[in-house]
């Protein structure tokens, strides 16, 4: 099973999220609905991957990474973000950062699942080279 951590403020893409990686059978899916919940979530929880909104109120999911980046475990787990704004500079920047991966909301829940293996595997070539 890949841990994931999903971090989103919007409860209805909480839930499509949820079902679509869930009736997958590869995914043990954990969600917080902020930045701040999920720091705290994982002073006792490592995922494998996080998946995180971009624009939450409180913390952004930018500045939950970075936060997360702080601790030694969390600095070779993939990122991906989600946004509405995904805007050719704004995804730049955030690959530039460390993000494995940008995806677009609205999101296919069908392909959700594989694109977040693929930015896994992505990430882990990128760290191996």
């Amino acid at each position: 099973m890949i841990k994931l951590l999903h971090v989103e403020d919007d409860a209805d893409i909480r839930e499509i999220a949820e079902m679509a990686l869930s009736l997958s059978g590869e995914y043990d899916v954990v969600q917080c609905e902020t930045g701040e919940i999920a720091l705290a979530y994982v002073e006792n929880y490592t995922p494998d991957v996080i998946l995180l909104d971009m624009m939450m109120p409180g913390m952004t999911g930018r500045q939950t990474l970075e936060k997360m980046r702080e601790k030694l475990e969390f600095a070779d787990v993939p990122a991906i973000f989600m946004t509405a704004r995904a805007q050719h500079a704004e995804i730049d920047e955030l690959l530039a950062i460390g993000a494995a991966d940008v995806i677009s909301k609205p999101f296919d829940p069908i392909a959700l699942g594989d694109q977040i293996k693929q930015a896994m595997e992505k990430a882990r070539l990128t760290q191996a080279a």
